[in-house]
Protein backbone atom coordinates (compact mmCIF):
# COMPACT_ATOMS: atom_id res chain seq x y z
CA UNK A 1 0.00 0.00 0.00
CA UNK A 2 1.50 3.06 -0.76
CA UNK A 3 1.25 5.99 1.69
CA UNK A 4 2.16 9.48 0.68
CA UNK A 5 4.47 11.14 3.75
CA UNK A 6 4.76 14.73 3.11
CA UNK A 7 8.00 15.82 4.74
CA UNK A 8 8.74 12.64 5.28
CA UNK A 9 12.93 13.85 5.24
CA UNK A 10 12.37 15.85 7.85
CA UNK A 11 12.95 14.56 11.65
CA UNK A 12 10.19 12.53 12.98
CA UNK A 13 9.17 12.13 8.90
CA UNK A 14 12.44 10.54 8.42
CA UNK A 15 12.08 7.82 11.39
CA UNK A 16 8.55 6.80 10.71
CA UNK A 17 9.34 5.86 6.98
CA UNK A 18 12.00 3.42 8.02
CA UNK A 19 9.16 2.29 10.66
CA UNK A 20 6.70 2.22 7.57
CA UNK A 21 9.12 0.14 5.59
CA UNK A 22 10.01 -2.46 8.67
CA UNK A 23 6.00 -2.97 9.35
CA UNK A 24 6.08 -3.91 4.71
CA UNK A 25 4.45 -0.56 3.91
CA UNK A 26 5.27 1.58 0.82
CA UNK A 27 5.76 5.05 1.92
CA UNK A 28 6.09 7.74 -1.03
CA UNK A 29 8.19 11.20 0.71
CA UNK A 30 7.09 14.42 -0.68
CA UNK A 31 9.59 17.32 0.63
CA UNK A 32 10.78 20.48 -0.76
CA UNK A 33 14.05 20.30 2.08
CA UNK A 34 13.34 23.70 3.76
CA UNK A 35 14.21 22.02 6.56
CA UNK A 36 15.72 18.63 5.86
CA UNK A 37 18.55 16.98 4.04
CA UNK A 38 18.30 14.92 0.68
CA UNK A 39 21.63 13.04 2.58
CA UNK A 40 18.54 11.36 4.63
CA UNK A 41 17.15 9.46 1.85
CA UNK A 42 20.93 7.51 1.04
CA UNK A 43 20.82 6.80 5.00
CA UNK A 44 16.84 5.72 5.07
CA UNK A 45 18.16 3.11 2.13
CA UNK A 46 20.97 2.43 4.37
CA UNK A 47 18.73 1.51 7.09
CA UNK A 48 16.11 -0.17 5.75
CA UNK A 49 17.76 -1.66 2.47
CA UNK A 50 14.99 -0.23 0.52
CA UNK A 51 14.89 3.28 -0.62
CA UNK A 52 11.77 5.27 -0.63
CA UNK A 53 10.22 6.89 -3.49
CA UNK A 54 10.99 10.85 -3.55
CA UNK A 55 9.20 13.46 -4.67
CA UNK A 56 10.84 16.56 -4.77
CA UNK A 57 8.74 19.97 -3.95
CA UNK A 58 6.09 22.10 -2.55
CA UNK A 59 2.67 20.46 -1.09
CA UNK A 60 0.95 23.77 -1.89
CA UNK A 61 1.96 23.02 -5.59
CA UNK A 62 -1.31 21.39 -7.01
CA UNK A 63 -0.13 19.80 -10.13
CA UNK A 64 3.16 18.87 -8.14
CA UNK A 65 0.66 16.72 -5.55
CA UNK A 66 -1.66 15.70 -8.52
CA UNK A 67 1.40 13.86 -10.27
CA UNK A 68 2.81 12.10 -7.25
CA UNK A 69 -1.49 10.72 -6.98
CA UNK A 70 -1.23 9.70 -10.39
CA UNK A 71 1.54 8.07 -10.54
CA UNK A 72 1.65 6.13 -6.89
CA UNK A 73 -1.44 5.10 -6.55
CA UNK A 74 -1.64 6.31 -3.00
CA UNK A 75 -4.05 5.33 -0.39
CA UNK A 76 -3.33 6.89 2.68
CA UNK A 77 -1.95 9.72 3.79
CA UNK A 78 0.71 11.15 6.61
CA UNK A 79 0.84 14.49 6.86
CA UNK A 80 3.64 16.10 8.26
CA UNK A 81 4.83 19.13 6.15
CA UNK A 82 4.75 22.39 8.03
CA UNK A 83 6.51 25.23 9.33
CA UNK A 84 7.22 24.79 13.50
CA UNK A 85 9.34 26.75 15.11
CA UNK A 86 6.89 28.65 17.85
CA UNK A 87 9.37 32.09 18.44
CA UNK A 88 9.61 32.22 14.18
CA UNK A 89 6.13 32.00 14.35
CA UNK A 90 5.63 34.75 16.25
CA UNK A 91 7.74 36.64 14.31
CA UNK A 92 6.64 35.84 10.64
CA UNK A 93 3.08 34.70 11.36
CA UNK A 94 1.53 35.33 7.91
CA UNK A 95 4.62 32.71 6.60
CA UNK A 96 3.15 30.42 8.99
CA UNK A 97 -0.43 30.80 8.01
CA UNK A 98 0.74 30.74 4.10
CA UNK A 99 2.53 27.44 4.41
CA UNK A 100 0.70 25.21 7.08
CA UNK A 101 -2.93 26.23 6.49
CA UNK A 102 -2.40 26.25 2.33
CA UNK A 103 -0.10 23.29 1.91
CA UNK A 104 -3.19 21.47 3.95
CA UNK A 105 -5.97 23.10 2.14
CA UNK A 106 -4.00 21.97 -1.53
CA UNK A 107 -3.43 18.30 0.20
CA UNK A 108 -6.82 17.39 1.20
CA UNK A 109 -7.90 18.55 -2.01
CA UNK A 110 -6.31 16.52 -4.22
CA UNK A 111 -7.68 13.90 -1.70
CA UNK A 112 -10.91 14.13 -2.67
CA UNK A 113 -10.46 14.56 -6.00
CA UNK A 114 -8.30 11.01 -5.78
CA UNK A 115 -10.71 9.68 -3.31
CA UNK A 116 -8.01 8.99 -0.66
CA UNK A 117 -9.81 8.41 2.38
CA UNK A 118 -7.08 8.17 5.55
CA UNK A 119 -5.45 11.01 6.52
CA UNK A 120 -2.70 10.98 9.91
CA UNK A 121 -2.12 14.69 10.65
CA UNK A 122 0.94 15.64 12.88
CA UNK A 123 -0.63 18.09 15.55
CA UNK A 124 0.79 19.43 18.77
CA UNK A 125 0.58 19.35 22.32
CA UNK A 126 0.46 23.28 21.92
CA UNK A 127 -3.12 22.67 21.06
CA UNK A 128 -3.97 22.20 25.03
CA UNK A 129 -2.72 25.94 25.30
CA UNK A 130 -1.52 27.24 28.92
CA UNK A 131 -3.33 24.05 30.57
CA UNK A 132 -4.93 24.39 34.57
CA UNK A 133 -4.22 21.01 34.86
CA UNK A 134 -2.26 17.90 34.19
CA UNK A 135 -2.15 15.17 32.77
CA UNK A 136 -3.60 16.37 29.54
CA UNK A 137 -5.82 14.43 28.19
CA UNK A 138 -7.92 14.50 24.76
CA UNK A 139 -11.28 15.98 25.76
CA UNK A 140 -9.67 18.89 27.65
CA UNK A 141 -10.69 22.47 26.23
CA UNK A 142 -8.30 23.56 23.47
CA UNK A 143 -6.51 26.83 22.84
CA UNK A 144 -3.37 28.31 21.60
CA UNK A 145 -0.98 30.71 22.48
CA UNK A 146 1.12 31.74 19.30
CA UNK A 147 0.54 31.29 15.44
CA UNK A 148 2.39 27.82 14.96
CA UNK A 149 -0.27 26.14 17.33
CA UNK A 150 -2.60 28.39 15.72
CA UNK A 151 -2.16 26.53 12.59
CA UNK A 152 -2.23 23.26 14.33
CA UNK A 153 -5.51 23.81 16.20
CA UNK A 154 -7.46 25.03 12.70
CA UNK A 155 -6.38 22.22 10.45
CA UNK A 156 -7.61 19.74 13.71
CA UNK A 157 -11.15 22.04 13.48
CA UNK A 158 -11.29 21.99 9.65
CA UNK A 159 -10.22 18.28 9.60
CA UNK A 160 -13.05 17.22 12.28
CA UNK A 161 -15.65 19.48 9.83
CA UNK A 162 -14.56 17.42 6.81
CA UNK A 163 -15.38 14.22 8.88
CA UNK A 164 -18.44 15.56 9.60
CA UNK A 165 -19.33 16.03 5.76
CA UNK A 166 -18.05 12.44 4.96
CA UNK A 167 -18.09 9.88 7.75
CA UNK A 168 -16.70 7.42 5.27
CA UNK A 169 -13.39 9.53 6.25
CA UNK A 170 -10.29 7.89 8.58
CA UNK A 171 -8.82 10.82 10.15
CA UNK A 172 -6.31 10.97 13.30
CA UNK A 173 -5.24 13.45 14.63
CA UNK A 174 -1.86 12.96 16.59
CA UNK A 175 -0.77 15.05 19.46
CA UNK A 176 2.95 15.11 19.99
CA UNK A 177 4.40 16.11 22.78
CA UNK A 178 7.99 16.37 23.06
CA UNK A 179 10.07 14.23 20.74
CA UNK A 180 13.96 13.49 21.09
CA UNK A 181 16.35 11.01 20.58
CA UNK A 182 17.18 9.04 17.12
CA UNK A 183 17.50 5.95 15.21
CA UNK A 184 20.11 3.89 17.28
CA UNK A 185 22.40 3.17 13.82
CA UNK A 186 23.22 6.99 14.60
CA UNK A 187 22.07 7.62 11.30
CA UNK A 188 19.07 9.69 11.23
CA UNK A 189 18.26 12.38 14.15
CA UNK A 190 17.45 15.95 14.28
CA UNK A 191 19.32 18.19 12.30
CA UNK A 192 17.85 21.59 12.81
CA UNK A 193 18.47 24.90 10.89
CA UNK A 194 20.61 27.55 12.75
CA UNK A 195 20.39 27.78 16.43
CA UNK A 196 18.05 24.90 18.25
CA UNK A 197 14.42 25.98 19.39
CA UNK A 198 14.49 22.16 21.42
CA UNK A 199 16.11 21.30 24.32
CA UNK A 200 17.93 18.30 22.98
CA UNK A 201 19.56 19.41 19.88
CA UNK A 202 20.40 22.47 21.81
CA UNK A 203 22.24 20.53 24.65
CA UNK A 204 23.93 17.91 22.00
CA UNK A 205 25.45 21.10 19.93
CA UNK A 206 26.68 22.54 23.64
CA UNK A 207 28.13 18.88 24.23
CA UNK A 208 29.76 18.53 20.83
CA UNK A 209 31.40 21.92 20.68
CA UNK A 210 29.01 23.85 17.88
CA UNK A 211 27.23 26.04 20.85
CA UNK A 212 28.89 27.35 24.53
CA UNK A 213 26.43 27.26 27.26
CA UNK A 214 22.59 26.25 27.12
CA UNK A 215 19.97 28.48 28.28
CA UNK A 216 17.50 27.25 30.99
CA UNK A 217 14.86 29.94 31.35
CA UNK A 218 12.99 29.76 34.80
CA UNK A 219 14.52 27.82 38.28
CA UNK A 220 12.03 29.05 40.57
CA UNK A 221 8.93 27.02 38.92
CA UNK A 222 6.78 24.36 41.84
CA UNK A 223 8.74 21.49 40.48
CA UNK A 224 10.76 19.25 41.40
CA UNK A 225 14.02 21.36 40.79
CA UNK A 226 12.27 24.64 39.57
CA UNK A 227 12.81 24.21 35.82
CA UNK A 228 9.95 23.54 33.70
CA UNK A 229 8.64 20.08 33.41
CA UNK A 230 8.23 18.32 29.99
CA UNK A 231 6.77 15.00 28.66
CA UNK A 232 9.83 13.63 26.24
CA UNK A 233 9.62 10.63 23.62
CA UNK A 234 11.54 8.40 21.84
CA UNK A 235 11.37 9.82 18.30
CA UNK A 236 11.36 5.71 17.15
CA UNK A 237 8.22 5.47 19.54
CA UNK A 238 6.30 8.55 18.07
CA UNK A 239 7.17 6.40 14.33
CA UNK A 240 5.65 3.42 15.58
CA UNK A 241 2.40 5.55 16.64
CA UNK A 242 2.25 6.52 13.38
CA UNK A 243 2.78 3.37 11.92
CA UNK A 244 0.05 2.36 14.48
CA UNK A 245 -2.52 5.24 13.11
CA UNK A 246 -1.75 3.47 9.67
CA UNK A 247 -3.59 0.62 10.11
CA UNK A 248 -6.09 1.83 12.35
CA UNK A 249 -7.10 3.80 9.82
CA UNK A 250 -7.16 0.68 7.57
CA UNK A 251 -9.64 -0.92 9.55
CA UNK A 252 -11.70 2.22 10.64
CA UNK A 253 -13.98 4.80 9.92
CA UNK A 254 -13.68 8.22 12.23
CA UNK A 255 -11.68 11.51 13.51
CA UNK A 256 -10.14 10.59 16.47
CA UNK A 257 -7.38 12.51 17.99
CA UNK A 258 -4.86 10.90 20.09
CA UNK A 259 -1.93 11.69 22.70
CA UNK A 260 1.85 10.44 22.09
CA UNK A 261 3.78 10.68 24.72
CA UNK A 262 5.02 9.01 27.81
CA UNK A 263 2.97 9.98 30.27
CA UNK A 264 6.27 10.77 32.70
CA UNK A 265 7.47 14.44 32.92
CA UNK A 266 11.32 14.96 33.74
CA UNK A 267 12.58 18.68 34.28
CA UNK A 268 15.22 20.74 31.95
CA UNK A 269 17.67 20.06 35.14
CA UNK A 270 16.68 16.01 35.11
CA UNK A 271 17.49 16.22 30.66
CA UNK A 272 20.83 17.62 31.71
CA UNK A 273 21.74 15.23 34.21
CA UNK A 274 20.10 11.90 32.18
CA UNK A 275 21.96 13.63 28.64
CA UNK A 276 25.45 14.03 30.78
CA UNK A 277 25.47 10.96 32.02
CA UNK A 278 24.80 8.89 28.71
CA UNK A 279 27.32 10.50 26.90
CA UNK A 280 29.98 11.47 29.60
CA UNK A 281 30.10 15.16 28.55
CA UNK A 282 29.43 18.35 30.67
CA UNK A 283 26.67 20.70 29.63
CA UNK A 284 27.26 24.20 31.20
CA UNK A 285 23.98 26.17 31.92
CA UNK A 286 23.07 29.54 32.28
CA UNK A 287 19.68 30.34 34.48
CA UNK A 288 18.06 33.08 32.68
CA UNK A 289 14.23 34.50 33.23
CA UNK A 290 10.95 32.89 32.56
CA UNK A 291 9.74 32.88 28.92
CA UNK A 292 6.13 34.35 28.84
CA UNK A 293 3.60 31.65 28.33
CA UNK A 294 5.58 28.86 29.24
CA UNK A 295 3.81 26.65 31.91
CA UNK A 296 5.40 24.28 34.76
CA UNK A 297 4.41 21.30 34.02
CA UNK A 298 3.31 19.64 30.82
CA UNK A 299 2.59 16.04 29.99
CA UNK A 300 0.11 13.76 28.87
CA UNK A 301 -2.23 10.64 29.48
CA UNK A 302 -1.17 8.41 27.04
CA UNK A 303 -4.20 6.03 27.98
CA UNK A 304 -6.60 6.71 24.52
CA UNK A 305 -3.50 5.76 22.43
CA UNK A 306 -2.81 2.34 24.02
CA UNK A 307 -6.52 1.43 24.67
CA UNK A 308 -7.44 2.44 20.59
CA UNK A 309 -4.11 1.91 19.04
CA UNK A 310 -2.83 -0.72 21.12
CA UNK A 311 0.38 1.62 21.30
CA UNK A 312 2.56 3.04 23.77
CA UNK A 313 5.86 4.25 24.56
CA UNK A 314 8.62 2.18 25.04
CA UNK A 315 12.27 3.98 25.44
CA UNK A 316 13.08 5.59 28.75
CA UNK A 317 14.91 8.66 29.48
CA UNK A 318 18.52 6.99 29.34
CA UNK A 319 17.80 5.84 25.96
CA UNK A 320 16.76 8.65 24.13
CA UNK A 321 19.59 10.84 25.73
CA UNK A 322 22.24 7.72 24.46
CA UNK A 323 20.61 7.65 21.30
CA UNK A 324 20.67 11.19 21.05
CA UNK A 325 24.46 11.55 21.76
CA UNK A 326 25.28 8.72 19.36
CA UNK A 327 23.61 10.53 16.43
CA UNK A 328 25.33 14.05 17.27
CA UNK A 329 28.46 12.85 18.21
CA UNK A 330 28.44 10.79 14.63
CA UNK A 331 27.45 13.64 12.70
CA UNK A 332 28.88 16.55 14.59
CA UNK A 333 27.62 19.08 11.56
CA UNK A 334 24.29 17.28 10.96
CA UNK A 335 23.85 15.61 7.43
CA UNK A 336 26.55 18.62 6.52
CA UNK A 337 29.30 16.56 7.26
Amino acid sequence: MSILVTGGAGFIGSHTVVELINAGFEPVIADNFSNSSPVVIDRIEKITGKRPTLYTGDVRDVAFLTDIFEKENIESVIHFAGYKAVGESCEKPLMYFDNNFISTIKLLEVCEKFGVKKFVFSSSATVYGIPETVPLEEGMPLSCTNPYGRTKLVIEDMLRDIYKADNSMSIMLLRYFNPIGAHESGLIGEDPAGIPNNLLPYITQVAIGRLARLGVFGNDYPTVDGTGVRDYIHVVDLAKGHVKAIEWADKNTGCEAVNLGTGNGYSVLQIVSSFEKASGMPVPYDIKPRRDGDVAENFCDPTKAKSLLGWQAEYGIEKMCIDSWNWQKNNPNGYNN
